[in-house]
């Protein structure tokens, strides 16, 4: 059984054939945390890893007696105040001016399966044999208030997903001002921290520092999850590889205000909290109603960081993002944004199409600028009405001829703004997140919707409803260029207003959930400026997100290869755009443009018109290319191989699921002069398989792929005498293997 409870109740062991949970009831009726890591064998009492010792300058818990203290302790839901001084998981304000709290275990049950989080993003099961569940009520006697933590252990992965749930089943008033998903507490500080920082246009960098004592933590308080810093971090052995030693992830499911965070007491223990970011979050529990917390998955790899990043992939690829196009081929798409920007007509997006029709393009996207006065980007947000000066036929004139072309059509959308120039916002001023009396700032000349109140949630999903119904759209892209700023709801009660921004966040999840049930052929593309708001909350909505609005291909191996860390490839937008490139002005060939953007959900971002025809002819072959391999790149086992942060070269493979194809991305950054020679180490073959390379038709074994390699030299490790094709700078090459 993957739960297996020893003494009565007091010890609870999760495991399965990859990883072991253990978890104590302690001495005072609250929960300990003993191990969590690779599997251990099952066994009655585990007493010995709870260590006690006196120590000076040590508050006890019991009168006269130095025998129990929580500040030693490794603690399972831990609060603040009855001798443990680290950070706690949860604090609770209450009537009195208190914020101490007890916690302890009153009841437990076990079932197989998962539940749903009500109105937020989570993992889920197909089946109840998939997963183990352990649900524990603790409860503070003295205030009546439930803390309910659940577990669930999956079947045949080396994770664990953590939430947790408040009920307020006194009579007072209660202020939640700290509610963390998760809290670990690891017995040392041997590792190093993994984030994903950046910035807009390089989203998602890999950082890894070395715990030291104290505070060391990620976060965001900008209303989503930010450029800057993505929900996760993991903890690396200083040893742990790309390909071996240990790791621990968490990633935190939610796209708003975040905090993660390791605390290093002066003992060595490591504290890992997780949750909604408690810095401008106060929510009132009165008597009766319940709060839900998002939640955290938690995985284990003695396999290196790609261990750690496969389970993630396989997990949020087909047990998080859900609907029709989980398990679908992605159609190769082309997006007139940085083509045309709002400049168009409907013929020239007419003949924009029919040119990717003609080169086996499938879905043809119409950016922002086609409704109300959307001219300029200071007009027309909040008014999702087809500009008939532009579309005569409006999106459904245009959706007939686009598929009377053999396309799919898709539109563009940023349903959660709004321009002051719009009618929405002259008829409906106060909808906007503002503070009364204070001035408002813009982003992009554009406000914040309120999302945290339903009738404006109603109203733009009628919106956006309206036109899904009328027009045949099969995707929709769904955009969010701007974060919150002077937060306040009209709507709340000043007691009411910390909870603001998980309002507005519980709001686009409603209205995300009530699009994508009503209409399930479409194909949902979350973005944020690019990769704002790229976080494992989106992709329980949209099976894959615009991955970064910088689509210079030697700066998406940096995203695509950070992003990799947690996201699967099928998350991942990937398009070739034009050059020089919008953002880095910087020149790369077609052909590593097309390389690079192969391995995610594959597009285009130009105008097919202005390319040669040899250019065109590069176009199809790599629309051929993709839709041959898509399925591969999708569902296949994803191996980081060489680092573009470490060196003058970039590889990464996809193994597909019966290990007979393999795809290898090898790029070159800058070239070389008489260079050295060169070999590949490929990983996930199966050792006794002969693979042909198709290129050549050489043959090797697997076994000789991966321990002697494969030779990657190019012109570049000497000089060209015999008129061979020459390297050059961002050069790259797609090897593919299949078996023999």
């Amino acid at each position: 059984m993957p739960i297996n409870v020893h003494q009565n109740g007091k010890l609870f062991h999760l495991t399965n054939q990859k990883i072991s949970y253990l978890i104590q009831v302690l001495a005072d009726g609250t929960l300990g945390n003993l191990y969590f890591g690779k599997k251990v064998s099952d066994r009655a009492d585990f007493q010995h890893l709870i260590e006690n010792e006196y120590r000076p300058n040590t508050a006890y818990v019991n009168k006269g007696e130095v025998d129990f203290t929580r500040e030693h302790l490794r603690q399972e839901y831990p609060v603040y105040g009855t001798t443990d001084y680290r950070h706690p998981a949860l604090s609770v304000l209450q009537e009195n001016g208190s914020r101490i709290t007890s916690l302890k275990l009153v009841d437990y049950y076990i079932y197989q399966g998962k539940e749903k989080l009500e109105g937020l993003p989570a993992t889920y099961t197909e089946s109840k044999d998939e997963a183990t569940t352990i649900v524990f009520t603790l409860l503070d006697e003295l205030i009546n208030l439930e803390v309910i933590l659940s577990y669930t252990i999956f079947e045949k992965k080396a994770a664990v997903s953590r939430s947790v749930k408040l009920i307020n089943k006194g009579s007072e008033n209660l202020h939640l001002e700290q509610v963390m998903s998760l809290c670990l507490d690891l017995p040392d500080r041997d590792y190093e921290m993994l984030q994903l920082s950046g910035a807009w246009g390089r989203e998602r960098f890999p950082q890894f520092r070395k715990l030291v004592s104290g505070i060391q933590s990620v976060e965001s308080a900008r209303g989503a999850s930010s450029h800057y810093q993505n929900p996760f971090l993991a903890l690396k052995r200083p040893d742990c590889t790309e390909q071996s030693g240990e790791v621990l992830g968490f990633s935190f499911v939610y796209s708003g205000n975040f905090l993660a965070q390791v605390e290093v007491d002066t003992y060595d223990v490591s504290r890992v909290t997780m949750g909604i970011n408690p810095f401008q979050f106060n929510w009132l529990l009165e008597a009766d109603e319940t709060f839900q917390a998002p939640e955290v998955v938690m995985v284990y790899s003695d396999e290196g960081l790609n261990g750690m990043s496969q389970t993630y992939h396989k997990l949020y690829r087909e047990r998080l993002a859900r609907g029709n196009w989980r398990d679908k081929e992605r159609p190769v798409l082309i997006n007139n944004w940085e083509a045309t920007g709002m400049d168009f007509t409907e013929e020239t997006l007419f003949a924009f199409a029919k040119t990717a029709a003609d080169d086996g393009i499938e879905l043809f996207v119409l950016d922002d600028g086609w409704f109300g006065d959307r001219r300029h980007e200071r007009a027309g947000l909040g008014d999702w009405v087809a500009n008939t000066e532009l579309l005569p036929n409006g999106i459904t004139g245009l959706a007939q001829k686009i598929k009377d072309l053999g396309l799919l059509f898709g539109l563009w959308f940023e349903p959660e703004m709004v321009n002051e120039d719009s009618e929405l916002f002259r008829n409906h001023p106060e909808w906007i997140i503002k503070t009364p009396d204070r001035s408002v700032s813009h982003g992009r000349h554009q406000y914040v919707l309120d999302f945290g109140r339903p009738e404006v949630v109603d109203y733009i999903y009628q919106m956006v409803a309206k036109i899904l119904d009328e027009a045949e759209i099969h995707y929709v892209k769904w955009d969010m260029n701007r974060c919150i700023t002077e937060p306040y709801s009209a709507a709340l009660p000043p007691e009411r207003q910390g909870e603001v921004f998980h309002r507005y966040m519980l709001g686009v999840y409603d209205i995300y959930e009530r699009l994508t049930t009503r209409f399930p052929e479409v194909l949902f593309e979350f973005c944020a400026s690019g990769g704002g708001r790229f976080d494992p909350g989106m992709l329980h909505y949209s099976p894959q997100g615009w991955t970064s609005d910088d689509t210079d291909a030697v700066e998406r191996m940096k995203i695509q290869y950070g992003t990799s860390m947690v996201y699967p490839l099928s998350s991942m937008g990937a398009h070739v755009s034009a050059i020089p490139n919008e953002q880095t002005f910087r020149e790369v060939c077609l052909k590593t443009r097309g390389n690079v953007a192969i391995f995610g959900s594959f597009g285009y971002e130009l105008d097919l018109n202005k390319l040669s025809e040899k250019e065109r002819a590069l176009v199809r072959e790599q629309v051929a290319f993709a839709k041959e391999y898509r399925k591969v790149i999708q569902e296949g086992t994803f191996y980081r191989l060489l680092s573009p942060f470490e060196g003058n070269y970039c590889a990464w493979m996809v193994v597909s699921k019966d290990q007979k194809t393999v795809i290898v991305g090898y790029y070159k950054l800058l070239n070389e002069v008489n260079g050295p020679f060169k070999r590949l180490y490929l990983k996930g073959l199966e050792p006794e398989k002969c693979y042909q390379r198709m290129d050549n038709e050489q043959s090797y074994y697997g076994d000789e792929l991966m321990n002697i390699g494969l030779v990657t030299s190019d012109t570049s490790c000497g000089q060209v005498i015999d008129g061979r094709e020459t390297s050059h700078d961002f050069d790259s090459r797609l090897i593919i293997l299949k078996e023999k």
